[in-house]
C-alpha cells in the first residue's frame, strides 16, 4: 500500500469515506474546516450524502436522524460547537443509537482562538451533554492514528450503539504527514433490527429518547450503563514507550503525548530512566494501568495542552500512591521538548511528596516565567 502526504483534516475525512461513512453534517469552524471541505467534494463524488447546515445546532440533529435509520454518520467542530451541539448528542444517547464525531480542539475557553488546545478535555470526557451516558473517545497523536481510529470509531459506535468522540487538537487536524489510508470498505451492510425505515411490509419502529415513566428511564439508563461497563472492560487503548525499566513515567496524550515522548528519548540518553505512557483512549480511561505504574514508579509527570483536566483523572487513577508533577500549555500555546525534557530533569532531581498540589506548584512556576 502506498504512503501519501496529506493534512489531518483532509486524512480523517477520506478515512471516514474509506470506512463507509454515508452520511455528513457538518457547520464549519477552524482549525476543522478542511473536512468538512473535502467531505463536500468526496461524498457527492462517491454518491453519499453531505450536507452543510445552517449550525452546529442543526448538523447534530441531522446527525441524530440519519443515525436513527441505521446509516454510519458523523459531523466534525471544535470546542465552540461541541458546547452548540451537547443537547442532541445526548438525545443520540439516550436513543441508543450510534454517531461519530471528530473534535479537533482550538484555544479558549469562549471564542478563544484557532491555535491547537487540549482544553476540550473535560468537556466530552466527562460532559458531551445531560443525563446518565459514556461516550467513548479516542486520542490520536499522529495523522496516522487518527486515520486508524477514525476507522475504528464506526465500528465502536455501531458494537455500543453510542456516540464515538475522536478528539484531535489543531496541530493534528492542520499538519501534513505521510499516511496509508485504508482500502474501501464494503458499504452494502444489512439495517439493525433496531433501526427506523419504511420497507414495504416491516411494521414501523419508534425511537426516541423520551420515557415519562420514571421506571421505564430507569431501565433505558441501566441498559446502556451494561453496555458502558462492557466497553471499560474491552475497549481500554494506550501506548507504553520504555516503562520496563522507568524510575519516573511522563503521562500524555495526543499532541502533548507526542512532545514528551521526544523528551523522554532526550532524558534517557542522558541516563535518567524515565518512560511515557500515552493513554489512546480517553474513556475509558486506562485507570487500571496507571495504579499498576503508580506502584512501581519513584513520580509522575503529566503533560497537558491545558490547565490539568486530565491531572485529575491521573491522580484518581494513581490513589496517592505516588508524587505527581504536572506541567501545562494553555490557550493554544503548544508546549516544546525541551520545556518537558526541563521538568523531567526537575522531577528527577527532586521528585515532590504525594502531598504536594502539583496544579498550584505549576501555577506558582508560570508566575515567574
Amino acid at each position: 500500500m502506498t504512503r501519501e502526504l496529506l493534512k489531518g483534516n483532509v486524512a480523517m475525512a477520506e478515512a471516514a469515506i474509506r470506512a463507509g461513512v454515508d452520511a455528513y453534517f457538518g457547520y464549519p469552524i477552524t482549525p476543522q474546516s478542511e473536512l468538512l471541505e473535502w467531505m463536500s467534494k468526496r461524498m457527492p463524488e462517491e454518491g453519499r450524502a453531505f450536507l452543510q447546515a445552517e449550525s452546529e445546532v442543526a448538523a447534530i440533529n441531522m446527525v441524530y436522524g440519519a443515525a436513527c435509520t441505521g446509516a454510519r454518520v458523523m459531523t466534525s467542530t471544535s470546542g465552540p460547537g461541541i458546547s452548540l451541539m451537547a443537547e442532541g448528542i445526548s438525545y443520540i444517547a439516550g436513543t441508543e443509537v450510534p454517531a461519530v464525531i471528530v473534535d479537533v480542539m482550538r484555544g479558549g475557553p469562549g471564542l478563544g482562538n484557532i491555535a491547537p488546545s487540549q482544553g476540550d478535555y473535560r468537556q466530552v470526557i466527562h460532559g458531551a451533554g445531560h443525563g446518565d451516558f459514556f461516550p467513548l473517545v479516542l486520542a490520536p497523536a499522529s495523522v496516522q492514528e487518527a486515520v486508524d481510529l477514525i476507522s475504528e470509531a464506526f465500528d465502536l459506535a455501531e458494537k455500543y450503539r453510542t456516540v464515538v468522540f475522536v478528539v484531535a487538537d489543531g496541530s493534528i487536524g492542520q499538519m501534513m504527514e505521510p499516511v496509508t489510508l485504508p482500502p474501501m470498505r464494503e458499504r452494502k451492510r444489512a439495517r439493525p433490527e433496531w433501526a427506523v425505515g419504511g420497507a414495504k411490509g416491516r411494521a414501523p419502529r419508534r425511537l426516541t429518547s423520551l420515557y415519562l415513566k420514571p421506571e421505564v428511564e430507569e431501565r433505558v439508563n441501566l441498559r446502556i450503563l451494561r453496555r458502558w461497563r462492557e466497553a471499560e472492560a474491552h475497549e481500554v487503548r494506550y501506548r507504553g514507550y520504555h516503562l520496563d525499566d522507568a524510575a519516573y513515567v511522563v503521562i500524555g496524550f495526543g499532541t502533548a503525548g507526542r512532545v514528551a515522548l521526544s523528551a523522554v528519548r532526550a532524558a534517557r540518553s542522558e541516563g535518567i530512566r524515565v518512560g511515557l505512557f500515552r493513554p489512546v483512549s480517553l474513556r475509558p480511561f486506562p485507570t487500571q494501568a496507571i495504579r499498576q505504574l503508580a506502584s512501581q514508579a519513584k513520580a509522575f509527570l503529566v503533560v497537558e495542552m491545558n490547565g490539568g483536566q486530565m491531572l485529575e483523572d491521573v491522580q484518581a487513577a494513581a490513589q496517592g500512591q505516588v508524587p505527581i508533577r504536572f506541567y501545562g500549555r494553555m490557550g493554544g500555546m503548544v508546549p516544546f521538548p525541551d520545556e518537558v525534557l526541563a521538568e523531567i530533569k526537575a522531577l528527577a532531581a527532586a521528585p515532590p511528596s504525594p502531598a504536594d498540589d502539583p496544579r498550584g506548584r505549576w501555577l506558582a512556576q508560570m508566575a515567574q516565567a
